[in-house]
C-alpha cells in the first residue's frame, strides 16, 4: 500500500468522536479501540447523555455539539424504508454543525444501503464508507446465537457461499478512517479471505466449539414460520426475509480487496474467529 506511514499517523482530535450505536458489534470496538489510543468518545444511544435515537431526529443536534468525527451505524439496517432519508439528514446537520469526517458502515449487495452512501456523499462530508459482508459475529452476538446453542442452525440458504467478515476487522477499518489521514473519499468493501458456506461456517464453530452442530437448510415459509413463534417484530421479519431470500442469492460472494486497502493487512479468517469466540465460552462445548 502506497502512503502507509502517512495512514497510520494518529490525528490526535482533543473533540470527541461520536459513535452511533456505541454498544452494538462494532461500535462497541470502535469506542474501545479509541478509548486505548487516549482519544475521547461519545456514545450516541438512546441510553446516552445526551440521548440519540434515529426515530426523533430532534435527539441529533445535541448530540454533535463540539464533536469532530461521527462513526455512523443505523438500527436496525440501513434496507428499512426510510434510512437513507435519515442518513442524508442527520449527515446535512453534522455538516453544517462543522462536523465534516463522517465514517459510514453500510451492507454489501443492498440497493437501499447504497441510497445512504449516495445521501452520505452528497451531504459535502468528509466520508468514508465501509460496506461489509456478513457478520462472523452474528452466530455469538445476535440471533443466530440461540441456534448455535441448540445444536441446529436453520436457514433459507443452500449453497450459496459467503465471505464472512469479522467484527474486529471491520471496527479496525472505522478507527483508521476516524483517526488517520488517506481515508477520506474512500468506500471500502470489506470481507473476509475466503468464502464459506452456512454449512461449512457451521462445521467451523462446531469444530472449535468441540459440540455437536448442524446446518439445515429450511424453506422460506418455515423460516417466516420459525420467526413468529420467537415474536419477532414483522419489520425484522420481513428484513430478515429479504436479506435471505434476495441479498443471500450469491451476489456476494466474491472476495474484495477492503481490509488490504483500508488496514494494509489480510482479514481475519473465519476459523480463527470461531477459535476465538469458542474461547470466550460463549457456545459452552468442551473447550
Amino acid at each position: 500500500m502506497n502512503n502507509e506511514t502517512g495512514k497510520r499517523a494518529i490525528i490526535k482530535d482533543k473533540q470527541p468522536t461520536l459513535i452511533i450505536g456505541g454498544t452494538g458489534k462494532t461500535g462497541r470496538r470502535v469506542a474501545e479501540r479509541l478509548t486505548k489510543l487516549g482519544l475521547p468518545v461519545r456514545i450516541g444511544s438512546r441510553s446516552g447523555d445526551p440521548s440519540f435515537n434515529w426515530e426523533n431526529p430532534n435527539t441529533w443536534e445535541a448530540t454533535l455539539q463540539n464533536v469532530g468525527a461521527v462513526y455512523i451505524t443505523y438500527y436496525p439496517d440501513l434496507a428499512l424504508p426510510g434510512a437513507a432519508t435519515a442518513i442524508g439528514a442527520f449527515a446535512n446537520l453534522a455538516v453544517n454543525s462543522g462536523v465534516k469526517r463522517l465514517v459510514l458502515l453500510s451492507g454489501r449487495g443492498e440497493e437501499e444501503a447504497q441510497l445512504s452512501e449516495q445521501a452520505l456523499r452528497e451531504s459535502g462530508a468528509d466520508w468514508t464508507i465501509l460496506r461489509a459482508s456478513w457478520f462472523s459475529q452474528n452466530f455469538s452476538e445476535s440471533f443466530l446465537l440461540g441456534s448455535v446453542l441448540s445444536g441446529t442452525v436453520a436457514l433459507p440458504v443452500t449453497e450459496v457461499a459467503e465471505p464472512f467478515i469479522d467484527a474486529e476487522d471491520i471496527s479496525d477499518a472505522a478507527v483508521a478512517a476516524l483517526t488517520q489521514q488517506g481515508h477520506i473519499g474512500q468506500l471500502y468493501e470489506l470481507t473476509g479471505p475466503r468464502a464459506l458456506t452456512f454449512a461449512e461456517a457451521t462445521e467451523e464453530i462446531a469444530k472449535a466449539s468441540g459440540r455437536a452442530i448442524r446446518y439445515v437448510p429450511i424453506s422460506t415459509e418455515q423460516f417466516n414460520s420459525m420467526l413468529a413463534q420467537q415474536d419477532v417484530p414483522q419489520e425484522i421479519m420481513a428484513l430478515l426475509t429479504d436479506l435471505f431470500t434476495k441479498v443471500l442469492d450469491g451476489r456476494n460472494s466474491h472476495l474484495t480487496d477492503g481490509v488490504q486497502r483500508a488496514l494494509g493487512r489480510e482479514p481475519r479468517d473465519f476459523a480463527d474467529y470461531a477459535r476465538n469466540a469458542a474461547a470466550t465460552g460463549v457456545w459452552g462445548g468442551s473447550r
